[in-house]
């Protein structure tokens, strides 16, 4: 693979400290969530990557539309991402990315199918974490 970009964010103290990138474009508080015990008055790694995948997902939609010559200016998707404890005493991620297309219904669905084949944050969680998928209010 040849790699596009690089970037490095460094976290402090963990779930309550900083988190900054080396551009320092991305400098944040970190706080535990309240129904995690925390204060839940700055973001929090759930929140981060909930973002990213968003609009990661979003892009490999409209990336996958310009393939498939579809018109499509907007890819909004909305990514709920959960955290609790696992079977082997660790903690897993639940996700699930609701998507609305402004497409026919058949359309809409192949385009996203497609698109979770492409995405990075998509190709990165397979096997790990069980991605729901949701076109226009329906589950895929």
């Amino acid at each position: 693979m040849t790699t596009l970009y690089t970037t490095t964010a460094t976290a402090s103290a963990g779930r309550n400290g900083q988190v900054t990138t080396d551009d320092n474009m991305l400098d944040l508080a970190l706080s535990y969530p309240k129904e995690m015990g925390g204060t839940g008055e700055a973001t929090n790694p759930e929140q981060l990557f909930a973002a990213g995948y968003s609009a990661c997902f979003s892009n490999a939609i409209l990336h996958v539309a310009r393939e498939m010559k579809i018109k499509l200016t907007q890819a909004p998707v909305s990514a709920e991402v959960g955290i609790g404890p696992n079977a082997t005493g660790g903690f897993a991620l639940t996700v699930a990315l609701a998507v609305t297309l402004e497409l026919d219904e058949e359309q809409a669905q192949q385009l996203v199918k497609t698109a979770h084949q492409v995405c990075p944050y998509s190709n990165a969680v397979k096997g790990n974490i069980d991605v729901k998928l949701s076109v226009n209010g329906v589950a895929l």
